[in-house]
């Protein structure tokens, strides 16, 4: 999610590792990033999850020219993902009757 726009979807079904983020990176965030934003610079926002801040994805990012912005710990509230979420989450328990799982609400 952006002020561009959102981009896709990305079901993962696995836990969180760095390897998950590299791939998440790779195939969907900088694809969603050349559609939003073409050559125009962007800052990245992320919260101190360890796969976050893992020297290979501090790599991947200046590999890209990626600008990632500085993140207070503990600070969720100030985090619109947060609010994304709990929205999505809302609406995903609201529909469950119509829809079969995640993937069956997109």
């Amino acid at each position: 999610m952006s002020s561009a726009g959102v981009g896709p979807l990305c079901f993962v079904k696995s836990r969180a590792n760095t390897a998950v983020n590299h791939d998440i990176l790779e195939h969907f965030m900088l694809l969603s990033t050349d559609e939003l934003y073409g050559d125009a610079d962007f800052i990245f926002q992320q919260d101190l999850a360890p796969a976050h801040t893992a020297k290979n994805t501090q790599t991947q990012f200046n590999d890209h020219g990626i600008t990632a912005l500085d993140w207070p710990a503990r600070s969720p509230d100030l985090n619109p993902l947060e609010n994304l979420w709990a929205t999505a989450k809302r609406k995903m328990r609201q529909e469950t009757e119509q829809c079969s799982g995640a993937e069956g609400c997109y």
